[in-house]
């Protein structure tokens, strides 16, 4: 007689562990710069030096992984910008390492980027992509105008990268 092993069944998506998400400190400051460099190169975000990193790494939320960074965000507010009485947020940098796309860590950022958003009281969250804005479209947010847009921030785009703004209220 013989006898088959039961097949173990994989986990599906649902049952995943979420990625964890912390502050990045000053000390990220290189990780941050070499996460970023492949799509610095391929335009999809602007070259940034590893001094800006470490100047606001409070910025930044990370997602940390064995061997580095796995993704970030910048969730940078623009203070008497909004609606009066209410600041205005941007979300900048938003990068996932190659190897972890696909697998939770562009959203687990985007969640807890939008959580954090909302402990500071922001009217509304801000940001500009090359790509097609999906994961962000799948978070309630949809296509604006560099006018409705923090002027310092809508000032700063650089016109020949053609990247499409989008905001969510919050």
């Amino acid at each position: 007689m013989t006898t088959a092993a039961r097949p173990v069944p994989l986990p599906s998506p649902s049952h995943r562990r979420a990625p964890r998400v912390r502050t990045a400190g000053s000390g990220d400051a290189a990780a941050l710069t070499e996460l970023s460099r492949p799509f610095a190169r391929a335009g999809a975000l602007r070259k940034r030096p590893a001094s800006l990193y470490a100047a606001r790494a409070a910025e930044f939320l990370v997602a940390p992984g064995a061997d580095g960074l796995e993704g970030c965000v910048g969730l940078r507010v623009y203070a008497g910008e909004g609606a009066p009485g209410a600041a205005l947020g941007v979300l900048y940098n938003f990068c996932v390492a190659g190897h972890r796309q696909g697998r939770g860590t562009g959203a687990a950022l985007l969640r807890t980027a939008l959580a954090l958003a909302r402990t500071q009281s922001l009217g509304a969250l801000f940001t500009a992509t090359t790509g097609d804005g999906r994961l962000f479209r799948r978070y309630g947010f949809a296509p604006a105008t560099a006018r409705q847009a923090p002027r310092t921030w809508a000032e700063s785009l650089d016109p020949r990268r053609d990247a499409l703004i989008l905001t969510r209220t919050l």
